[in-house]
């Protein structure tokens, strides 16, 4: 997969094109990804003990990993990324402008 847990991305493709925001969990086995505030699904929820309170819950859902790009800071759009080595370790860079992501 061309991005992990903590990245930045943007969705290009679907209801949800054009959004940014961080991924939460990598899901490889099945090409997915959970992405923050990108398709909000909504969960009629019960009350399963004391403390949890039943009602509606929204929360994210997968998407397919095709339909998200890594999000460059400096080229501020969405960017296809190379792998290059630097001081003996292999980097994700951007295409456009060579910007190292951590």
């Amino acid at each position: 997969m061309h991005v992990k847990k903590g990245d930045k991305v943007v969705v290009i493709a679907g209801s949800d094109k054009g959004k940014t925001g961080k991924v939460l969990t990598s899901l490889p086995k099945d090409n997915r990804i959970i992405v923050e505030n990108v398709n909000m699904l909504t969960k009629h929820q019960k009350q399963t003990n004391q403390m949890q309170q039943a009602g509606i819950v929204h929360r994210e859902g997968s998407i397919n990993v095709s339909n998200v790009m890594l999000y460059c800071d400096k080229c501020k759009s969405g960017v296809r990324t190379e792998k290059k080595i630097e001081n003996g370790k292999k980097v994700r860079a951007c295409k456009k402008c060579g910007h190292v992501f951590e």
